[in-house]
C-alpha cells in the first residue's frame, strides 16, 4: 500500500467529491475554529499594545526561549554587513538574479497614473501614493527563507515604500539566519528585528518605544503571526490570511509521474503542506504514489513530509479533465500546475488560483525562488477574492474631485434631493449654503 491515498471519484458526484475532499484536506480548519488558540493571542496582542517593548520581550523568551532587552531587538547595521559579505558568492550571484527578475515583473504590472478627465465639466481623477512604512514577516524558524525577503520587500521597493521593517524568529544561535540579514543588506533593508510571531506583529501595529508602527504587514508566518495580523487588521492593512502551503496538479497521461511526485513532495515538505493530484488517468495516479514512496526516502526532512502526504495530499481520479478543472475552481488553491497535453488551454479555464504554473516544465519553485511574481500568494481557497502579493498591493488610492460653481449650482438638485431623502439635511444645506447666493 502506498502512502498517497488514491480515490477514484469517477462514479461520485461532483458535491461528494467536494465535500470529501475539503474533509480530508482542510488543514486551516483548527485555526479558524480553535477559539483556545485565537484567545491566546488576542490576549498577547493586548499585552502588547499595553506594554509595548517588555511584552514582546516577555514573549520572545516563553515562546522562543530567546532573552532579549528592547534595545537587542533591532539588528547592528554591522552584523548585517558581516552576513552580507560572507554570503557565498554563487548564491549571492542567484539571489541578484532572483531580484532583477521579480523587479522587472513588478515595474511591468505597477499601475500607472492616468491623466485627469472631465465629466459634464467636473474635473475628476485619482492620485496614487505609496505607503509609507511596511512591516514583513520573514519565516526562519524551520528553515530561512531568504527568497521571502525578496518576493515582500522587492514589490513595496518597486512601488515606492521608503520604510520597511523586516521581522524574523531569533532562531539562529538566538538571532536571525545571516542569510536573511544579507539579502536585507542587499536590498538596503536596515531596520531589521530578531523577534517573530504574535508578539512581533503586534509591535509593528501598534508600535513601541523601539519599534516604529507600520501602515501595513505582509509575509507568511507561523498560525501565531497569522491570528495576530487578523486581529490587527483595520488598525493596519494586511495582505492575507495565509494557512500552510499547498498545491493541485491537473495532469493527463502525458505528464511524467516521477516529476509529479517531486512536486507533491516539494509542497508537503514545508510541514504543514498540501499536495493534490486531480488526473483522468488511473495509471499515473499509480505511477506518481509509487513516485512518492521511492522520493520520499531521499529526502532530508522525509518524516514530516511523510506526515503531510499521509494526512493532507491526494491523488485523485476523476471522470475527465473538465471534472478536474471543476473542482480545481472550486478549490480556489495557491498554487495550481497544470501538466497536460493542451496545458494553455486548461489554463485558461480556471480563473481560482493564486499562481498558474503551465507545462511540464514548469514547477512551483520557479515562482517560490526566480520567475519574477511574488510567492506570497492566497491559500485555503481565499484564491476566489485575494490576489497574489503585489506592488499594487504598496500603493494607496485618492480619488480627485473638483466642482467649480456652475458645476455644483448644475448638480445641486439633485444632491439635495438625495441628502434629504436621507434625512441629512446639514448636508443639504452645504449645498444650498453656496448655491443659494
Amino acid at each position: 500500500m502506498t502512502i498517497l491515498n488514491i480515490v477514484n471519484t469517477r462514479q461520485t458526484s461532483f458535491n461528494q467529491i467536494w465535500t470529501d475532499l475539503v474533509q480530508k484536506l482542510n488543514l486551516e480548519g483548527e485555526l479558524i475554529h480553535n477559539t483556545q488558540r485565537r484567545d491566546q493571542v488576542r490576549a498577547i496582542v493586548n499585552e502588547v499594545c499595553q506594554r509595548g517593548d517588555q511584552a514582546v520581550a516577555e514573549f520572545t523568551a516563553r515562546f522562543d526561549q530567546v532573552t532579549l532587552t528592547p534595545d537587542q531587538f533591532k539588528i547592528p547595521a554591522e552584523t548585517m554587513q558581516q552576513a552580507h559579505n560572507q554570503m557565498d558568492p554563487t548564491l549571492m550571484a542567484a539571489l541578484r538574479q532572483s531580484i532583477d527578475n521579480v523587479r522587472h515583473y513588478q515595474e511591468t504590472i505597477m499601475v500607472r497614473q492616468p491623466a485627469d478627465w472631465q465629466r459634464n465639466g467636473v474635473r475628476l481623477g485619482v492620485r496614487y501614493r505609496p505607503l509609507n512604512r511596511i512591516g514583513v514577516c520573514v519565516p526562519g524558524a524551520s528553515a530561512p527563507l531568504v527568497s521571502t525577503v525578496i518576493m515582500t520587500v522587492v514589490p513595496a521597493q518597486v512601488a515606492g515604500v521608503r520604510d520597511i521593517a523586516v521581522i524574523s524568529s531569533p532562531s539562529f544561535n538566538g538571532s536571525i539566519h545571516p542569510a536573511v540579514m544579507a539579502v536585507c543588506h542587499e536590498l538596503g533593508v536596515n531596520d531589521v528585528y530578531r523577534i517573530s510571531g504574535a508578539q512581533a506583529v503586534a509591535a509593528l501595529a501598534f508600535g513601541t518605544d523601539t519599534i516604529k508602527r507600520v501602515d501595513k504587514i505582509v509575509g507568511p508566518s507561523n498560525w501565531w503571526g497569522q491570528l495576530a495580523k487578523k486581529e490587527v487588521f483595520g488598525l493596519v492593512d494586511i495582505d492575507s490570511f495565509a494557512g500552510p502551503s499547498e498545491v493541485l496538479i491537473i495532469a493527463d497521461d502525458s505528464a511524467n509521474p516521477a516529476w509529479i511526485a517531486a512536486d507533491m513532495l516539494s509542497q508537503a515538505e514545508h510541514a504543514p503542506g498540501s499536495a493534490v493530484l486531480l488526473t483522468d488517468s488511473d495509471t499515473l495516479a499509480t505511477q506518481v504514489a509509487e513516485e512518492v514512496d521511492q522520493q520520499l526516502a531521499q529526502l532530508s526532512r522525509g518524516s514530516d513530509t511523510e506526515q503531510y502526504i499521509r494526512d493532507y495530499s491526494l491523488a485523485v481520479v476523476t471522470a475527465s479533465l473538465d471534472q478536474a478543472i471543476e473542482l480545481a475552481n472550486a478549490f480556489a488553491v495557491e498554487h495550481l500546475q497544470i501538466q497536460c497535453r493542451n496545458s494553455d488551454t486548461i489554463a485558461e479555464q480556471v480563473a481560482n488560483a493564486g499562481a498558474t504554473f503551465i507545462g511540464h516544465h514548469c514547477p512551483v519553485a520557479t515562482g517560490d525562488y526566480f520567475a519574477g511574481p511574488s510567492h506570497t500568494l492566497p491559500t485555503g481557497g481565499s484564491a476566489r477574492f485575494f490576489s497574489a502579493l503585489n506592488v499594487n498591493d504598496f500603493i494607496k488610492q485618492t480619488s480627485i474631485i473638483a466642482y467649480n460653481a456652475d458645476n455644483l449650482k448644475a448638480a445641486a438638485p439633485q444632491i439635495v434631493r438625495i441628502a434629504d431623502e436621507e434625512g441629512l439635511t446639514a448636508h443639504a444645506r452645504s449645498i444650498t449654503i453656496r448655491t443659494e447666493q
